[in-house]
């Protein structure tokens, strides 16, 4: 196989999803890695949105009764609440479940990503989507509240009225759930795969790794 100069990670994501907070880590410590075991690589993350629940009102839901009625009980609610925290602990993605009170409707805060996209360099933009992630999941800040939205496009840079990135259509199995991961256009992982896991389909996607275990699927 020939081996790559630079790789292309695409992920789709809902900035309301635990498993995207988490999977945003997994995927960092992986590139981090990869830039030790080779220097020299260039990797280009693109992060694409997608509004998995897009009929959540625009003032949003009261979000303990939003997930019973997902869930079915406060029991399982509790349940799911421990299964991700436990995994967001172990990969340094910190939830804060007791400062969250709104399920918001996040099509503006996916607006707001596009305009970051067209208008901030890539770690800026990196920094933004991570602000975003971060006043959901660790301050409870109401993604879907225009003045929250507000403040973080004027604390991050973007003008909100300036230009705006065009999106591209979800990927038919990333619109049935994320974090999704493509890279290279060639080979794909879903879910907050671990950053071993992450590294080793890098690295075989650029020519320099073992053939996976199954877990992923060639596109």
């Amino acid at each position: 196989m020939t081996q790559a100069a630079t790789l292309s990670v695409e992920v789709w994501f809902d900035l309301v999803c635990p498993w995207c907070w988490i999977g945003k880590h997994h995927l960092d410590q992986a590139v981090q890695c990869l830039r030790r075991t080779d220097p020299g690589l260039q990797v280009q993350t693109t992060w694409h949105s997608v509004q998995l629940i897009a009929q959540v009102p625009p003032q949003g839901l009261p979000f303990d009764a939003f997930y019973e009625q997902r869930l079915g009980s406060r029991e399982a609610v509790l349940a799911r609440r421990a299964q991700v925290q436990d995994a967001a602990r172990r990969a340094g993605a910190p939830i804060d479940y007791t400062r969250i009170t709104v399920f918001p409707n996040t099509a503006d805060a996916h607006r707001l990503l596009a305009a970051g996209r067209a208008q901030l360099a890539a770690e800026a933009f990196d920094a933004l989507l991570a602000r975003l992630f971060e006043g959901y999941f660790t301050r409870g800040e109401n993604l879907g509240d225009a003045d929250v939205l507000t403040a973080i496009a004027a604390e991050q840079g973007v003008d909100p009225a300036g230009p705006f990135a065009q999106e591209e259509p979800a990927m038919e199995a990333a619109a049935q759930g994320v974090p999704f991961f493509v890279f290279n256009r060639a080979y794909a992982l879903s879910g907050a795969q671990p950053a071993d896991m992450l590294w080793s389909a890098m690295r075989r996607v650029i020519g320099r790794g073992i053939a996976l275990s199954g877990q992923g699927n060639r596109i």
